[in-house]
């Protein structure tokens, strides 16, 4: 396939990132570098898939001014591989450059089972994003930055024992809330006696005492009612109730009493 993108950057800017490999692995959409400088993995999005290959890639500049680039990379997750060879050029245009692609490559796996149009449509965007990042990285100053990254990656990495670095567990803890009790010394001619608290005080005000000062246990604040302004509200009594019984008790009484008496007068007259 040959593939053309137009980039706002001046051809000699463009051929002077092509030959940096750091600008061209930065300028590559998708691609994580490992660690050793040796290879990467690209990942890879066709159609509604992603495939991500780890490999390599290798930029060499001709004699005729273009540069020739060549990867190779087997499926992460898979047993599929691919092979491509690009060739770059790039021509001065108004305001720009022509950045040509001519490509041609080769593969199996998930990408062999992918319609093709799919598979060209993805390749056309990776080189389009690919040459428009390489205008950015060209730019005056780019390289210099990209450099100065890289090195305080490393210097970054090397730093393990810096002596100024200050571990978790090393930092000073600051006291509890309870230290001032904390602190207290217990006497020495208490022998068993808590600390702080006098020997002569019974031991259920010394206790009353102790979580009064310090604070009651987990299961006391489990069981124990709310206080303050969240206490239930109790219910009022009711006076009045109990007023009306105190002298309707007696007065039933008198009623019985003298229901019963003109009772047994009215038989007697019979």
């Amino acid at each position: 396939m040959e593939h053309e993108v137009f980039v706002p950057v001046p051809a000699e800017s463009l051929r002077g990132a092509l030959a940096a490999p750091e600008l061209v692995a930065r300028a590559v959409p998708g691609l994580q570098r490992e660690a050793s400088g040796d290879g990467g993995r690209l990942k890879l999005r066709i159609g509604g898939h992603t495939i991500t290959y780890r490999g390599s890639l290798r930029v060499t500049e001709t004699e005729t001014g273009a540069f020739a680039v060549e990867g190779d990379g087997t499926e992460a997750r898979g047993t599929g591989s691919v092979k491509f060879a690009v060739t770059v050029r790039v021509a001065a245009a108004s305001g720009g450059s022509n950045v040509t692609f001519v490509a041609s490559g080769s593969g199996d796996g998930r990408v062999a089972e992918l319609p093709d149009d799919a598979v060209l449509s993805a390749v056309r965007r990776l080189l389009t994003r690919f040459a428009e990042a390489l205008g950015t990285a060209a730019e005056p100053g780019a390289e210099d930055v990209a450099r100065t990254e890289d090195t305080e990656d490393t210097e970054g990495a090397g730093d393990s024992t810096d002596d100024s670095h200050t571990s978790v567990f090393e930092t000073e803890i600051p006291p509890p809330s309870l230290a001032p009790f904390a602190e207290q010394e217990p006497d020495a001619d208490a022998a068993g006696e808590d600390a702080g608290f006098d020997a002569d005080v019974p031991p259920a005000e010394a206790a009353h005492a102790r979580r009064t000062m310090i604070g009651r246990s987990a299961e006391e604040v489990d069981h124990a009612p709310p206080r303050g302004r969240y206490a239930p509200v109790p219910a009022p009594e009711s006076t009045t109730a109990t007023a009306t019984l105190r002298w309707a008790a007696p007065a039933a009484a008198v009623v019985v009493a003298s229901a019963i008496v003109v009772g047994r007068v009215l038989r007697r007259r019979r």
